[in-house]
């Protein structure tokens, strides 16, 4: 090989390393575009459903920090702590000096994030609402962290279990279901939340989908007006969230002991375990059906 070739090789390696550090844009769960000039190398994420996402996709190893109860997967619990996602400790995340924040609109303070920008950090809004938004972000998520091999698998994976599910559950009967999130004051979910996206799937009926507010109270009255087949708690919820509706027996659920709890984490964060919320929460609704 002759003198000149170390040159060239040198050469050739200058002219591909734009394309290395290309700069990346990506549409947020809100629509609104975020570019890099290139891949993320310190991510922080500021809800626990954005660190499993972002783990899933990939990008794990870039992650320098999260919010409170961001405790999945295992590693996630090494994170330096940011705070709570309802008031960040904006003086520890910017010492994390993170590249791009991962943020959730549904429980971060828009003053907050709106402080993030000032300093010039690029804030991703996430907030999926239905299956297929939770694909696309892990498809998005991993194109922010350079992993896009990693994320495209793990939302070609995601789309194939939750495609064999809807297979599996289609054509079901209707099930009416009230879903409790909080039972001092009554609290529940609306049709835009993730929770009513799995009672669809499942063939069931979210009985106030039709609120306008995401998580509205509600009265007992309404509930018991509604006569719900099925009446649903998460799992985190302290003492006995169920026990009030025993003493209405001739509710549906009541009389034929349809009060269940699901596991909190699957249901309410809307990642990649919610397939696994998917498969318990059927599984009750064809309880349900059974009798």
């Amino acid at each position: 090989m002759g003198s000149g070739a170390p040159a060239a090789c040198a050469a050739a390696l200058l002219l591909m390393a734009p394309s290395l550090h290309a700069e990346v844009t990506v549409k947020d769960d809100l629509g609104h575009p975020v570019t890099l000039a290139q891949p993320a190398r310190r991510i922080v994420s500021l809800a626990p459903h954005i660190t499993e996402l972002l783990y899933a996709a990939g990008a794990g190893d870039k992650l320098v920090g999260a919010t409170s109860f961001s405790d999945y997967p295992a590693p996630a619990r090494a994170l330096p702590s940011v705070g709570g996602f309802a008031l960040l400790d904006l003086e520890r995340l910017l010492a994390l000096k993170p590249d791009l924040v991962v943020a959730w609109p549904g429980g971060n303070k828009p003053s907050q994030l709106a402080r993030l920008r000032e300093f010039g950090i690029p804030v991703y809004e996430s907030q999926p609402e239905d299956f297929g938004m939770i694909a696309y972000a892990l498809e998005k998520l991993a194109r922010l962290a350079g992993s896009d091999s990693i994320g495209n698998a793990a939302a070609s994976d995601f789309r194939a279990r939750w495609q064999a599910l809807q297979t599996r559950y289609r054509g079901r009967a209707e099930v009416s279901v009230f879903y409790q999130i909080w039972s001092q004051p009554l609290m529940t979910l609306n049709g835009r939340h993730m929770v009513s996206s799995v009672l669809k799937l499942c063939g069931g009926r979210n009985i106030f989908a039709g609120l306008q507010q995401l998580a509205p109270t509600v009265d007992a009255e309404a509930v018991i007006a509604a006569d719900p087949q099925v009446i649903l708690s998460p799992s985190d919820v302290s003492g006995q969230p169920l026990d009030r509706w025993r003493q209405y027996g001739r509710m549906q659920a009541v009389r034929n002991r349809h009060l269940y709890t699901v596991n909190a984490d699957w249901l309410n964060r809307p990642g990649p375990r919610v397939l696994d919320a998917a498969e318990q929460v059927c599984g009750l609704l064809d309880n349900a059906r059974a009798k």
